[in-house]
């Protein structure tokens, strides 16, 4: 370049491909060093591969014959039900894969509308909206309802998705210890200087497999002018005497505001999540919720799965009672053998062990012995409470629970968990 009389020689950048390569390299070490401490910890989550459809038994890629699987939210057994897989492949046929846009610009059918008001009629509630996950309802839910001028009050253990969502919103939050009535009650006269207060819970909690007192929960947002918000994901198909949830279980349906729940446990296993209550809550939600306006709608073999599930469940309360009796073998021959089952007396039963390798090296032995289960572990849980989450199905068989229980004894044994 010509300056000042004389040439001068710009000194070129160092080319593109050789500074991306540098920034990949330390981007690998980076996340190798971060791998190695998962590994290390003991946390490092592996992948079983399924080579057959989910159900009580199944065939897992490198193990030989039948495994039972005690660790699915496959409740009611129904995402391999004939009926729930023929409907889906009747939705497949009549109406398409997908629809390939959101449900505002051309992604609403007909089928999508019927399963909303099934679903509002299930609950008992005014409207529901569909959504590609419960985590997406849970995204969408707070930050479209809550302004700066409001509160929400969740528990500090409620499920990411409600954490996550929480976050999204500009409400002022407080967070009370779990299940403690007390603390809330307190964070609840904190909170009267808000215009809306909203009092967020799990129903039933996923990790310990305890439930919400909504009753006391119920009373006490009466009492300080709250509304109620459930996440139902554990509870919708098999709690309560019809299993509508843990509002039906404890009588307080009139009383909590929004539910919030899956498709993809009891209700056909597959993907897709809802947000049910008021019908001016649901019209604002279609209109400002985020992942329901940006995210396509859900495929039409989901949907017509799920629909017939609902029907299975509406018609007959067989399967919700067959699980209740399960549930209470599962749970009083472990305890009978040594073992600490955590939470109340639903299907999700924690086998509290609490140290992470040893979790994680019995659910290995457990596989060797034909029973599929996973150790659960930091960041999942808190350090120092890994377990062993089991969960029941009302397909397993009173044979598949003994089964499962006796071959616990002997990992537990062999691992000095048990005399």
């Amino acid at each position: 370049m010509w300056a000042g009389g004389v040439w001068r020689v710009a000194l070129a950048p160092a080319p593109l491909g050789r500074r991306a390569q540098s920034a990949l390299a330390q981007l690998r070490g980076i996340l190798e060093g971060e791998l190695e401490g998962i590994r290390g910890a003991g946390t490092w989550k592996s992948e079983r591969i399924i080579t057959s459809p989910q159900g009580p038994c199944i065939h897992v890629d490198g193990v030989s014959g039948g495994i039972l699987n005690f660790c699915a939210n496959n409740y009611l057994g129904l995402s391999s039900h004939p009926e729930v897989i023929q409907a889906g492949l009747k939705a497949l046929q009549e109406f398409g894969a997908g629809l390939s846009s959101v449900r505002f610009i051309c992604g609403t059918q007909s089928i999508h509308k019927s399963l909303e008001a099934k679903i509002a009629h299930f609950h008992q509630r005014e409207d529901a909206i569909l959504y590609p996950s419960c985590f997406d309802a849970n995204a969408g839910l707070f930050e479209a309802l809550l302004s700066p001028e409001d509160a929400v009050l969740s528990d500090e253990l409620n499920h990411a998705s409600i954490i996550d969502g929480i976050r999204l919103c500009k409400a002022h939050k407080y967070r009370y210890r779990h299940l403690d009535m007390a603390d809330l009650e307190a964070k609840l006269q904190e909170a009267q200087k808000h215009r809306l207060r909203l009092v967020a819970t799990d129903g039933a909690f996923s990790m310990d497999g305890d439930l919400a007192p909504l009753q006391d929960i119920c009373r006490l947002a009466s009492q300080y002018g709250a509304l109620v918000f459930v996440d139902e994901c554990h509870a919708t198909g098999f709690l309560g005497p019809t299993g509508r949830g843990t509002d039906e279980l404890l009588g307080v349906m009139d009383q909590v505001t929004i539910i919030n729940s899956t498709l993809g446990k009891a209700l056909g296993g597959a993907s897709g999540g809802y947000t049910t209550g008021p019908a001016p809550l649901v019209s604002l939600l279609r209109q400002r919720a985020r992942p329901y306006l940006f995210s396509n709608s859900l495929p039409p073999a989901v949907v017509g799965c799920a629909s017939k599930a609902l029907d299975l469940l509406m018609g007959s309360s067989t399967l919700v009672q067959s699980m209740a009796a399960k549930t209470q073998r599962f749970r009083t021959k472990m305890e009978a053998a040594g073992f600490t089952i955590s939470g109340a007396n639903h299907p999700i039963c924690p086998v509290m062990l609490g140290d992470a390798r040893l979790a994680s090296l019995m659910a290995d032995d457990m596989l060797k012995r034909g029973i599929f289960v996973i150790g659960f572990s930091y960041p999942v849980v808190p350090k120092g409470k890994a377990r062993i989450r089991v969960q029941i199905s009302a397909v397993h068989s009173e044979e598949d629970i003994d089964r499962c229980v006796e071959a616990f004894v002997e990992v537990g044994r062999l691992h000095g968990v048990l005399p």
